[in-house]
């Protein structure tokens, strides 16, 4: 594998740690009310959220293996391309991954409040309670548990991070570079095709696995990751079939 640092992966990375060191100077609630991404519904939702929220990240472990994923595979997809369509790829993926899940948040949270509204609650009373943060016990005899960790976390919880679009660039790699491999732990060598396929498959198993089929499960945003993925492969597939993928935009 390739280690050259490229401009773009570069300055991504400087972004990255001049938000997170932002954040920690600022404080955390105030970037992450600001600049994490919040459901459309949530009255701390701002348009901008939809690129910011992929420079933020929760603590510095989130932030090193995102930026390492990006080190090692973005500069070969940024060679093979060129600045600006690697920006374009990187950008589209985080994009789609936030849109995706926020399409399954959207079914799901409604799910979760039509059972509260069927049972007798007002629609308004129930939404006037989650702009507060908070949220009935009662609610919790009523929904099974993934229906309220559904409702609650759909809401009230932020996402964040740039592991959608890292998939993208994970997927987009091993779609270009198959049978490379890479070491783990620097000692067994894998091709790339099956590290990312395991990758994959071990997310799709772990957030159906979790009690929220949106989100953040156990901290994790598992279709987040499926999302920006998904979107990764879409893209590489169009530009192979219309013959894009050697073409610089530089």
């Amino acid at each position: 594998m390739m280690f050259r640092m490229t401009e773009v992966v570069k300055q991504l990375i400087i972004i990255n740690i001049i938000f997170f060191i932002g954040k920690i100077i600022i404080g955390q609630n105030i970037i992450d009310e600001y600049l994490a991404f919040h459901y459309f519904g949530n009255p701390s939702f701002k348009p901008w959220q939809i690129i910011s929220y992929m420079f933020i990240h929760a603590d510095i472990r989130h932030i090193f293996f995102n930026m390492l994923l990006l080190f090692f595979f973005g500069p070969s997809l940024e060679d093979q391309w060129g600045g600006s369509k690697f920006l374009f790829f990187y950008l589209s993926c985080g994009i789609g991954a936030i849109l995706a899940t926020q399409g399954i948040s959207y079914f799901a949270f409604h799910d979760s409040l039509n059972v509260l509204v069927t049972e007798g609650y007002n629609k308004a009373d129930i939404m006037a309670v989650l702009n507060e943060g908070k949220y009935m016990v009662k609610w919790e005899e009523i929904l099974n548990q993934r229906q309220f960790n559904n409702l609650i976390g759909s809401y009230n919880i932020a996402t964040l991070g740039a592991s959608g679009a890292i998939y993208g660039v994970l997927v987009a790699y091993a779609f270009l570079f198959p049978n490379r491999e890479v070491y783990l732990m620097f000692v067994l060598p894998v091709k790339v095709k099956y590290l990312i396929a395991f990758y994959i498959i071990g997310d799709l198993i772990a957030g159906f696995k979790g009690q929220m089929l949106i989100g953040n499960a156990g901290g994790v945003g598992y279709f987040a990751h499926i999302g920006g993925a998904l979107i990764g492969y879409l893209m590489m597939l169009y530009w192979k079939n219309h013959q894009f993928k050697n073409n610089r935009w530089n």
